[in-house]
């Protein structure tokens, strides 16, 4: 009974520091921001948004944090190119959406999404440029990332020529 009143008192201080910590483990490390944090920082500095659409059951959702968003290289294109924004669609926590104010469930519901991961893209005025579902490897998430990141999708040219011209030589950094 000692001990364990001892070791109460030693780990309970801990407790509330390794809460937040692992919630940074299992959300990778690209400085993710909230939703409204997110907007605003693109509206004021003109970057497009990526935002990870998560549950916390989502298995697949915890396969883009570890092989996708934990690499080096992804996490400093997002840095350079997008604001990283998650939203937990399963969350009742309230976010700005225009002049409406919506849950996080909701408005993933507003943007249309259908299942976990998504990957939503937006411009730095929160138009929507696209959904992409589902999990993708690495390798095509930083193909994507350049894509929109580098504005080839507003300079008119298609998915299907980039990802030729991306073929024939490597993809920057």
């Amino acid at each position: 009974m000692r001990l364990a009143r001892t070791l109460l008192l030693i780990l309970l201080p801990l407790w509330p520091a390794t809460a937040p910590a692992a919630e940074t483990a299992r959300a990778g490390a690209p400085g993710w921001l909230a939703w409204d944090q997110g907007m605003a920082e693109a509206s004021a500095t003109n970057r497009p948004i990526l935002v990870d659409v998560y549950t916390d059951w989502c298995g697949w959702c915890k396969r883009m944090d570890r092989d996708v968003y934990a690499r080096e290289d992804v996490r400093g294109y997002l840095k350079r190119y997008f604001i990283a924004v998650r939203l937990n669609a399963e969350s009742p926590d309230e976010v700005r959406w225009g002049d409406r104010t919506l849950t996080s469930r909701a408005l993933a519901q507003q943007l249309r999404v259908s299942g976990y991961p998504t990957t939503i893209f937006l411009r730095s005025n929160g138009e929507h440029i696209a959904n992409v579902p589902g999990y993708i490897p690495a390798d095509r998430f930083k193909l994507m990332l350049q894509y929109i990141g580098e504005d080839h999708i507003g300079r008119g040219e298609s998915w299907q020529d980039f990802e030729k011209s991306a073929a024939a030589g490597p993809i920057r950094p």
